[in-house]
């Protein structure tokens, strides 16, 4: 559906790894009229200035929202501060694409899930993986039933320790910094977008934190949820992997057993293996990070975003954003998550953690309150 065209005025706020790669897909937008930036860190900012041939920049996001030219924003700063730019871009009426999660408390996403709902904005929520080819086809395959009935799900994501101590290292704040809660939520949200339809009616997960519980986080959450419909799905995360394992950040495989056949997605990468004696670098980087330990083993093409050829990021983020763009320029239906979504990812991900620090069963939806007792 193309209902309309109107120029964009985008604002990205957050000038890190994610901002720097969206920010350079909207220089080369042709929908894209005004773009202007945004980071706490003048350095960082202006840098990324320079490189998009941005046409404004600040370190404040209130004096970058009031902007009469900004009509979109893409909010992609740290995980804990992204509620105050949401709430000012919401009082201005913005279109919304917002890198996870809307919040990393409970109460603090459902504030900003209402205000997004009471603005009537459009707003849609990074889950890259939506936009690759291969979960596109299953999608397919499911919503046309070619295996049946889906009844037994079974979901686990690898990735090596290089992220969690890239994220934690940023902050203080790192109470519901977890394995779920900061990357698992890409494996829950894409294993539900496959299950659409199907809701989480119980939960039950245990951790492990014997590798990483001296920076503030556990090493993996493994759990179980039963579905609506008596679908049962098991949801697995460990983010402790060593820092030389060979998957630079994600690696995932998925298994969907149906009443008349089975899909296994195999998702880790291992069909593209490159070896070499010179050093390679982290897949996830950020701001003054550096790894203590090289990686000469690399499964090629496990760096979420895409990959670089040509000066260029190729690969699911340059989908994603740009169908984002299409969306508000032309009104393109695109497959984002919604932020209804996205909140409801995150608390299934608490839901997890908090399953796992009280070693019982949960029933399923959550008073929010539960998440604080």
């Amino acid at each position: 559906m193309r209902s309309h065209r109107k120029d964009i005025g985008l604002a990205v706020i957050g000038c890190g790894t994610i901002g720097r790669i969206r920010a350079e897909f909207a220089r080369d937008y042709p929908g894209i009229g005004w773009l202007g930036l945004c980071d706490s860190n003048a350095e960082v900012g202006q840098k990324l200035a320079e490189d998009a041939e941005a046409d404004f920049f600040t370190t404040d996001y209130n004096e970058l929202l009031r902007r009469p030219e900004v009509t979109a924003a893409i909010i992609a700063t740290d995980e804990n501060a992204h509620v105050g730019p949401l709430l000012a871009a919401c009082e201005r009426k913005l279109d919304l694409f917002i890198e996870k999660p809307l919040a990393t408390d409970a109460r603090e996403s459902a504030k900003v899930l209402k205000a997004i709902e009471q603005a009537g904005v459009d707003a849609v929520m990074g889950y890259t993986n939506r936009f690759r080819r291969r979960f596109q086809a299953v999608k397919g395959k499911l919503a046309r039933g070619d295996i049946g009935d889906v009844t037994s799900v079974v979901t686990r994501a690898f990735m090596n320790r290089m992220v969690p101590i890239a994220t934690i290292r940023k902050t203080n704040q790192r109470q519901n910094l977890t394995p779920m809660v900061v990357s698992g939520t890409h494996a829950l949200d894409m294993s539900l977008y496959l299950m659409e339809g199907k809701t989480p009616v119980s939960v039950f997960a245990r951790s492990v934190d014997k590798a990483l519980g001296m920076l503030g986080t556990k090493d993996s959450t493994f759990g179980i949820f039963t579905m609506d419909d008596g679908t049962i799905w098991s949801m697995n995360i460990s983010w402790a992997l060593p820092h030389v394992w060979p998957g630079a950040v994600y690696g995932l495989q998925v298994g969907i057993v149906g009443t008349e056949g089975v899909i296994d997605i195999e998702d880790t990468h291992r069909d593209l293996v490159m070896a070499t004696e010179k050093p390679i670098g982290a897949g996830y980087t950020s701001r003054n990070y550096k790894p203590e330990f090289e990686r000469h083993v690399d499964f090629l093409t496990s760096y979420p975003p895409g990959d670089m050829n040509d000066g260029q990021l190729w690969g699911p983020m340059r989908d994603e954003t740009n169908s984002w763009f299409g969306r508000i320029h032309t009104g393109l239906k695109t497959p984002h998550a919604s932020a209804a979504q996205g909140h409801r990812n995150l608390l299934l991900t608490m839901a997890m953690d908090l399953s796992a620090k009280r070693g019982t069963e949960i029933k399923l939806p959550l008073d929010l309150e539960e998440f604080y007792t």
